[in-house]
């Protein structure tokens, strides 16, 4: 399956403050693409996190929304007793960047994640100790229940997945990619009834995710900073950059998380 990433270019303030401002400033313009793409400033996506087995492989990405919390797709299939989480990421083969390694108390998916249909696709992860906050390691802002984006709204996504549709590798440094949103009726033009209300479409313009970006964010600008709109769901196999790519409609599950959130 092909998988994406999230939005667009201001100044942001220069210290962490709640949620969805990077200490360190993103620079992203439209047309890039994560195949064939373009490394994001260190640090500027603060809220990435790698999805790691426990002998230091990536395999999907993830969303910091809180000290003690991670959001990711269901079809990683995170499993705490041999995976782990690494916030503060940048370079995969980088053996001293600050990162921190977490495992994981509890991995809950939603109840009615089906892998079939890939409707609910959407995993909490609760860190075994608190995030340490600060300029590398932030949260996103997460959006209100039941938020009706416009389409055409430009999001950026960002992850480690392939770069090139030929190669099975994954990029070293964390990508990022502009695309936009597309509407429901044009993105079932491509994919049929497979498309639900649960779920969000981005790209189809010659941009596109790959393998290695699921269950990382889409997230968009407002005036209070960068909120997280989408969780990389699927798509193409082939990673086809005219495709558009699926993620999971963050704000359909705002009170589930909300719900998960306050159980502890």
């Amino acid at each position: 399956m092909a998988f994406l990433w999230v939005v667009a270019c201001l100044a942001l303030a220069s210290t962490v403050s709640g949620c969805g401002v990077p200490t360190f400033s993103p620079s992203v313009r439209s047309g890039e693409r994560i195949v064939n793409g373009e490394s994001a400033v260190p640090g500027s996506w603060p809220w990435q996190v790698s999805l790691q087995s426990r002998a230091g492989s990536h395999f999907c990405g993830g969303s910091l929304i809180s000290q003690y919390w991670v959001v990711t797709a269901a079809h990683c299939q995170f499993n705490p007793s041999a995976h782990i989480v690494v916030l503060g990421e940048y370079d995969l083969r980088s053996s001293s960047e600050p990162v921190q390694v977490k495992t994981v108390a509890r991995a809950i998916t939603h109840p009615n994640w089906n892998p079939n249909t890939m409707v609910n696709d959407i995993t909490l992860l609760r860190l075994s100790s608190p995030a340490q906050l600060g300029p590398r390691v932030s949260p996103v802002c997460l959006p209100p229940a039941n938020m009706v984006p416009p389409a055409n709204l430009q999001c950026v996504t960002t992850g480690w997945g392939r770069t090139n549709p030929n190669s099975q590798a994954l990029a070293s440094r964390l990508q990022q990619v502009v695309v936009p949103l597309i509407s429901q009726n044009q993105c079932k033009q491509y994919w049929g009834n497979r498309i639900t209300n649960s779920m969000l479409c981005a790209g189809g313009v010659g941009a596109s995710s790959c393998q290695g970006d699921s269950g990382g964010p889409l997230i968009y600008q407002s005036e209070n900073g960068w909120t997280l709109i989408g969780i990389v769901s699927w798509g193409n196999s082939n990673c086809d950059v005219q495709a558009p790519a699926i993620y999971t409609r963050v704000s359909q599950f705002r009170n589930w998380i909300n719900s998960v959130v306050s159980q502890g």
